[in-house]
C-alpha cells in the first residue's frame, strides 16, 4: 500500500457472518452457511469496487472466520478482527437469531448491520431487534433493509440496498480515518471571521480529533532559518512557473509590483504552501539538526487566519490554501469544515 502522509493504519472493514445457531436434525445452521458467506462475499466487493481510501488504492475488507450464532462465535470473531486491524464491522444476516449473543459489542468500531428481506428467515426481524438492542445499550448502529422483498436464493443486491451499504461504508471509512488526526489551526480565528471560530468540542468529541494551534510567526521563522525542504521547494516552483499563469494585474498602476517583486511574491507563497505542509504532516527530509520540526502535527485538516495581520504585510495564503483538498473555502473557514466532515462523518 502506498505510503500514507498521516500517522496510523487506514480503516479496515470486517463483515461478520450472522446465522441462526440450531444444529442437529433440523440443520438450519448447516442449509444457511452458503448463504450467509454469499451475503458477505457480496458486500465485501461491493465496497472494494467502489470504495477508495485518500491514496487511491482500494479499502480493505475481511470476513469473519466463523459465522457468528452465539457469543463464543462472537469473541471469536472479535479477536480476529483486533488482530486485522478492523475499525468499521457491517453484520450481515439473512435469519433471525439472539442479538444480545452475536451484536458487535465493541464500543470503539462503528457498526452496520444488513438484514436481507426475503421470502424465508426473518434477517429484517434480527435487523430491527439487534438495533433496539444497540439503541438500549448505547452502541449507535447503521441498519439496511431493501424495501423490497427478495426470494431466498436471490443473491443479487437491489439498487437500494447497495446505495445504503456503500453510504454507510463511505461515512465510516472518512470517520475512521479522522479518528485520532488533528485540525492545525495557524494563527487563531481563521480569516478573522467570528463565524469561523473552531468548535474544539466538536471536533475532539464528535470526530475523535484534536486541535492543535500555532502562531503564523511559526512560518516566517522557517523561512528565515530555511527550515523546508529546499529540493522540494524548487521542484514546486518550477511546477508553478510552468501550470500557474498570472492574469492580468488589474491594480492602479503607481501601486503595481514591479516584476522582481512579483517573482520574491511567487516564491514566498510556493514556500509558504511547503512549509504548511511540514507543519501539518511533517516531513523527514528537512535539514539536520531539525528533527522537532521533521515530526508536524498529524493533521488532516488546517485553517490559516490570514487576515489582517498577516495580509497587510505579507502575501495571502490564498495560493498554499488552493494547492490542497479540501477546497480552500473549507479550510478558511472550520463552520465549513465542520459542516462538510459532519456530512461525511458516522452518524445514525
Amino acid at each position: 500500500m502506498a505510503e500514507s502522509r498521516l500517522i496510523g493504519e487506514y480503516p479496515v472493514i470486517g463483515i461478520r457472518r450472522i446465522i441462526d445457531a440450531r444444529r442437529g436434525v433440523l440443520k438450519v445452521r448447516e442449509n444457511i452457511e452458503e448463504q450467509t458467506m454469499n451475503m458477505a462475499k457480496a458486500a465485501a466487493k461491493l465496497f472494494t469496487d467502489n470504495i477508495r481510501y485518500s491514496n487511491g488504492e482500494p479499502v480493505k475488507v475481511v470476513i469473519s472466520e466463523t459465522s457468528i450464532g452465539r457469543v463464543a462465535e462472537a469473541a471469536q470473531v472479535a479477536a480476529q478482527f483486533k488482530k486485522e486491524g478492523v475499525d468499521i464491522t457491517l453484520s450481515v444476516t439473512p435469519c433471525w437469531c439472539y442479538g444480545s449473543e452475536t451484536m458487535d459489542m465493541d464500543p470503539y468500531t462503528i457498526k452496520g448491520v444488513w438484514g436481507f428481506n426475503a421470502t424465508e428467515r426473518p434477517g429484517a426481524v434480527y435487523l430491527a431487534a439487534v438495533l433496539a438492542a444497540h439503541a438500549q445499550k448505547g452502541l449507535p448502529a447503521f441498519g439496511i433493509y431493501g424495501k423490497d422483498v427478495q426470494d431466498a436464493d436471490d443473491e443479487t443486491i437491489p439498487d437500494d440496498v447497495k446505495e445504503k451499504l456503500l453510504r454507510f461504508a463511505r461515512a465510516a471509512v472518512a470517520a475512521a480515518t479522522m479518528r485520532g488526526k488533528s485540525y492545525l489551526q495557524i494563527g487563531s480565528i481563521c480569516m478573522g471571521i467570528a463565524g469561523s471560530t473552531i468548535n474544539p468540542e466538536f471536533i475532539e468529541e464528535y470526530l475523535g480529533m484534536r486541535v492543535e494551534s500555532v502562531d503564523e510567526v511559526e512560518i516566517i521563522r522557517r523561512m528565515d532559518e530555511g527550515i523546508y525542504d529546499e529540493a522540494e521547494f524548487r521542484k514546486a516552483l518550477a511546477w508553478t512557473k510552468e501550470h500557474c499563469k498570472e492574469a492580468f494585474d488589474k491594480n492602479p498602476e503607481f501601486f503595481r509590483k514591479t516584476r522582481e517583486e512579483k517573482d520574491k511574491d511567487w516564491e514566498f507563497s510556493v514556500k509558504m504552501m511547503c512549509i504548511i505542509k511540514d507543519l501539518m504532516n511533517g516531513n523527514k527530509n528537512l535539514p539536520e539538526g531539525r528533527e522537532e520540526e521533521m515530526a508536524g502535527h498529524n493533521a488532516i485538516a488546517a485553517g490559516f487566519q490570514g487576515q489582517r495581520q498577516w495580509t497587510d504585510h505579507y502575501p495571502n495564503a490564498d495560493f498554499a490554501e488552493a494547492s490542497y483538498k479540501p477546497p480552500a473555502d473549507v479550510r478558511r473557514c472550520p463552520h465549513i469544515l465542520e459542516r462538510r466532515l459532519r456530512q461525511e462523518s458516522y452518524r445514525l
